[in-house]
């Protein structure tokens, strides 16, 4: 499987921060918009309450000191405190009253939603682990710092200019020192904003390749252990992790320099700004309780500058799960007409289809044409690699052809809805994948509405209604990850039964008899008898012994039906078919050697 090509891009404006995190809080945009106008108010007021410093200190370092005007200015800067509370009351509201939760949920809903409409062959690119990844870290990277971190910046940026217009009331000299901040460290901060994205971004590559490594390890632990490639020879995963070690010393040196001199900047700055202020009172143009009051004004200016500095990593952060969760959102589903038919009958045709892989420039299947009868049984043989596979997973609609047309019953599968399409095909594939729930779930994904009757009847015809009766909870046993507490042949069967609850008219076999013993196989083989009678039948067959009576047989080779026919018919020709079947026969006077020949 190949892994999607990551493309780090330079850090966006906040202007662009600020749209992209409106799209992704969805119907909670107004809560959102709600939070920031009340923490722009909050800002607002810890400005002025700030600025009552310079009337108050006058009024009590006055000669004599002017109690009643302190008293005023000290009963407004309480007023003040009490407003900035109720204003960060209110404007924490999105992150502890529940907007956050549901922008959190609504995401991993879009996110679900876009991974059942996007074509199954861009699907089958990503890895899981990155997937992983996107649904459960991105998201959580992108929504859980969105409201606090919002209106922490803001509170960052107004306080300080409602702060140095106060100043420009006391004194222009001073308020024009302290706006000159700002341009100087402008560079410095667009400069950490352009290291940290870059930084955040590989970083996000590095852990989406090491979160996809770590679970194909996991996965295949039974392999590698069987291979003696565990531990230190697990060279890929060995390998993610050096990269993700390397990324994390790399980035976090990048980052160092710009906080230093940003942090140098800001201090250096600020006395410059007190020092001219001692330098107007030795002058005689500034009161000794204007400077305190400076002092005051000036610490708190200095605290949110050098936030700033802190704090615009974490929009770098939020921006590298944004543009992950984007990227996967952006994938374009497969069109549907808008006025979605139903066939009214279950031929399946190909008409001159040709298809080819993204990214390749070779054609899987050229100018492919057959009919598949309804209530038929159609066996597809052929080498591995020659588009039988392709074949059934285009009926599927896993992706659209390049050229010709699909139809079911005369009906374009394009001009299917989704839905609509897979509810007449039921699948029994080679590799069957159940969940980590109780066989009676597992069976019942066939048809969610069936009763626990209808699903013991399915497995009853499955022939699986044995076993599970063995189990100490039955119906109610959970399979494991993957159903790994079952045997392949128990998996196989139960997978069948699935698909005879479903009774779907057009059923697709991927060889589900390949991997098994020959008891499972006989009690599989009752199975599929049962699944496949009066329904239009597609099976992939490896041994053709197992499909001798079939209907139709075609024989794919290089992407095009080299021969079709019966069984009988194909063996009465000179072909690959009868190449194959000699082959096949040879094979069975196969046997082995003694270690000692």
């Amino acid at each position: 499987m190949t892994t999607q090509t990551e493309t780090v891009r330079p850090a966006p404006s906040l202007a662009q921060t600020w749209r992209r995190m409106q799209e992704a809080s969805g119907d909670q945009v107004s809560k959102l918009r709600l939070c920031m106008v009340v923490s722009i108010l909050s800002a607002v007021v810890q400005g002025l309450a700030f600025a009552c410093f310079y009337p108050l200190l006058d009024a009590v370092l006055a000669a004599p000191a002017d109690w009643h005007r302190a008293f005023f200015w000290l009963g407004v800067l309480a007023g003040c405190a009490v407003l900035d509370t109720f204003f960060i009351w209110q404007a924490r509201n999105f992150d502890y009253a529940g907007p956050i939760a549901e922008v959190t949920h609504q995401l991993r809903v879009s996110l679900g939603r876009q991974l059942r409409r996007m074509p199954l062959e861009k699907l089958y690119r990503r890895r899981a682990g990155e997937l992983s990844a996107v649904l459960a870290g991105n998201v959580d990277e992108v929504v859980t710092p969105m409201g606090m971190l919002s209106s922490t910046f803001l509170g960052i940026i107004v306080t300080p200019v409602v702060a140095m217009i106060a100043t420009a009331f006391v004194d222009w000299r001073l308020a024009l020192s302290m706006a000159c901040l700002f341009p100087i460290t402008l560079p410095l901060y667009y400069w950490r904003r352009r290291a940290a994205g870059r930084s955040f971004r590989n970083l996000a590559v590095a852990h989406a390749r090491t979160s996809a490594e770590l679970v194909e390890y996991a996965q295949g632990l039974p392999v590698l252990r069987a291979t003696n490639q565990v531990g230190s020879r697990a060279v890929r995963l060995q390998g993610a992790l050096e990269d993700l070690r390397d990324a994390q010393k790399r980035e976090q040196l990048y980052l160092v320099w710009p906080g230093i001199l940003f942090s140098s900047a800001v201090q250096i700055g600020l006395l410059v700004v007190l020092s001219l202020g001692v330098w107007f009172i030795i002058a005689g143009s500034l009161n000794v309780a204007a400077l305190v009051a400076l002092l005051v004004v000036v610490v708190r200016f200095s605290e949110p500058l050098s936030l700033l500095f802190g704090i615009s990593p974490v929009f770098d952060y939020m921006e590298a799960g944004l543009e992950r969760v984007e990227r996967l959102l952006s994938v374009p589903p497969l069109p549907v007409a808008d006025t979605a038919k139903t066939p009214d009958n279950f031929e399946v045709r190909f008409e001159n289809v040709s298809f080819r892989y993204a990214d390749t420039n070779e054609d899987v299947l050229q100018d492919v044409s057959f009919c598949l009868p309804e209530r038929s049984l159609t066996a597809l043989v052929g080498p591995s690699g020659s588009g039988k596979t392709t074949v059934t997973r285009l009926i599927m609609r896993y992706a659209d052809p390049r050229g010709g047309r699909i139809t079911i019953g005369g009906v374009d599968v394009r001009d299917m809805s989704p839905k609509r399409l897979m509810r007449h095909i039921s699948v029994v594939f080679q590799d069957v994948y159940l969940f980590d729930d109780s066989i009676l779930a597992n069976i019942r994904m066939g048809r969610p509405d069936a009763s626990d009757s209808e699903v013991e009847a399915a497995a009853r015809a499955a022939h699986c209604h044995e076993f599970i009766s063995r189990l100490p909870e039955g119906y109610r046993t959970r399979v494991g990850d993957i159903g790994g507490c079952l045997s392949c042949g128990e998996r196989q069967r139960i997978s069948i039964a699935r698909a005879i609850l479903k009774d779907a008219p057009i059923v697709i076999l991927d060889e589900p008899t390949a991997a098994l013993d020959t008891e499972s196989e006989v009690a599989v083989q009752k199975a599929i008898d049962t699944l496949v009678r009066d329904r239009t039948v597609i099976v992939i067959a490896h041994r053709l012994s197992t499909i001798a009576g079939a209907d139709t047989i075609l024989v794919i080779e290089d992407g095009a039906v080299a021969q079709s026919g019966s069984h009988a018919e194909l063996l009465e020709r000179e072909g690959r078919y009868r190449s194959m079947w000699e082959a096949q026969q040879g094979a069975k006077n196969w046997h082995f050697s003694s270690a000692t020949d």
